[in-house]
């Protein structure tokens, strides 16, 4: 394979693709969680979208006009490697002027509207 050039926007195409093939394949929680998310547009204008590039990184959901990402982590999460990676991940995005919020498989499964809380307070939706 040869030289790969950036898309307009800045982002590779191995990226790209990368995205759309998580698209496909979301885990139980994320597809719940999209089951939701997508009504933000009906409901408060909102357009969430999924399996998101930004940068070098594809968030599980992000609100670019809100400039917020919702990350779902399982427990690979927990991993000391993988939260080093996370926290330099979310270091990133915090410069980029994104705030992120991390919540998990197990919040999702036993606490689904509070997660959806969670991210609407984040919105500026609820108080």
């Amino acid at each position: 394979m040869g030289v790969q050039f950036a898309m307009p926007t800045g982002i590779q195409p191995k990226t790209i693709a990368r995205a759309r093939s998580l698209r496909r394949s979301m885990t139980d929680g994320e597809a719940k969680l999209w089951s939701e998310l997508r009504e933000f547009r009906r409901l408060y204008g909102i357009h969430v979208r999924k399996q998101a590039p930004i940068g070098p990184f594809i968030a599980d959901f992000v609100v670019h006009e809100r400039k917020l990402v919702i990350e779902v982590d399982g427990q690979f999460h927990f991993e000391p490697e993988r939260m080093a990676k996370d926290q330099a991940r979310d270091a990133w995005l915090n410069g980029q002027g994104y705030r992120v919020v991390r919540l998990t498989t197990g919040d999702l499964e036993t606490a689904f509207d509070g997660c959806v809380e969670e991210i609407l307070r984040a919105l500026g939706l609820m108080e």
